[in-house]
């Protein structure tokens, strides 16, 4: 590896990256890594972001706000700020569940009329560790091809939807696609195009991850790169999305919908996987060395402890 600083470029959305990202902002705090950026996906219709999206027709904020967030620093500035960016109003009136960095996020895109840079102006305020980009400048819809779901065909594909019920659905996904055809953000083709290191994952593999491959433009970007692609899987199958699914299933859906990406690293939590030859064999077969690692809380949750998961990035890095 060069002695120099590397640049990383995380792609997800929600909680999974979140945690990849404070990960990596360890990074940055210790110089490993000098140049962050994140690339978040824009199809959420739930929540706060959906009615924010339904209202005023931009991007659905809230998987933006959370990368930001994890951006912030552990000093009292960052701390105060990633809490008040998080807060979620309650009461009764029509301001419940909306969450204040969602606010403040559309409100700077309506007072700039620019995507990107209302993102960097929030960043500067926070003093976040890296830089946020919409994987895409329009908001868009996630429609997957659902098998299972007709009680009279249980092989019959049923099309799902919307994130939330991609997210939710009882059959098993096969593939999805996004609607209407997606552009690109520039910014975030430049910064794959650019970077030392990629990592896709942890996350909701199809409504967070697999739509970074369903971008015309970031698939080509994330098959030209010279970048090392990491792929962190997740802990456990998550109910309705991937239900039933193994490590293995995690990476032959992403060989499918990229099936000319190249994977150097997978990143697999050690007790978390039961067959290790499979794994291994399923890694070599797309070309990738399997690093099998402690990155697990230690609570039983199904949640990547952020010091474990930024050590075994360290130590990838530092390998490569």
């Amino acid at each position: 590896m060069s002695a120099r600083a590397q640049s990383a470029v995380a792609l997800g959305g929600g909680h999974g990256l979140h945690a990849s990202l404070q990960a990596l902002r360890h990074l940055v705090d210790d110089l490993v890594v000098d140049d962050l950026t994140a690339v978040v996906t824009v199809a959420d219709n739930g929540g706060s972001s959906g009615r924010l999206r339904g209202e005023f027709g931009v991007l659905p904020p809230g998987d933006l706000r959370m990368a930001l967030a994890a951006l912030c620093g552990e000093d009292a500035w960052g701390a105060t700020w990633a809490r008040v960016l998080q807060h979620r109003f309650a009461g009764e009136g029509e301001m419940r569940g909306h969450v204040v960095g969602n606010l403040l996020i559309v409100s700077l895109w309506e007072q700039l009329g620019d995507h990107v840079q209302a993102l960097d102006w929030v960043g500067r305020l926070l003093g976040a560790s890296g830089r946020v980009l919409p994987m895409a400048l329009t908001p868009l819809d996630i429609t997957a091809e659902v098998r299972g779901l007709d009680p009279a065909d249980p092989r019959a594909l049923t099309t799902v939807r919307g994130q939330v019920e991609v997210a939710t659905t009882d059959g098993v996904i096969t593939a999805v696609r996004l609607e209407p055809e997606p552009v690109a953000c520039p910014e975030a083709v430049a910064a794959i195009l650019a970077a030392d290191w990629v990592v896709l994952g942890p996350g909701s593999w199809f409504s967070s991850v697999i739509p970074h491959l369903v971008v015309p433009e970031l698939r080509e970007a994330l098959v030209r790169t010279d970048a090392r692609v990491i792929v962190v899987l997740n802990l456990a199958e998550q109910a309705g999305e991937t239900h039933g699914f193994g490590p293995e299933d995690h990476l032959s859906v992403l060989a499918e919908h990229a099936p000319d990406l190249k994977i150097h690293t997978v990143l697999a939590d050690a007790g978390t996987v039961a067959d290790l030859p499979g794994l291994e064999r399923a890694a070599a077969s797309y070309g990738a060395e399997l690093v099998v690692d402690e990155v697990a809380m230690e609570d039983g949750s199904p949640r990547h402890d952020v010091t474990k998961l930024a050590a075994a990035y360290e130590r990838i890095i530092a390998r490569a």
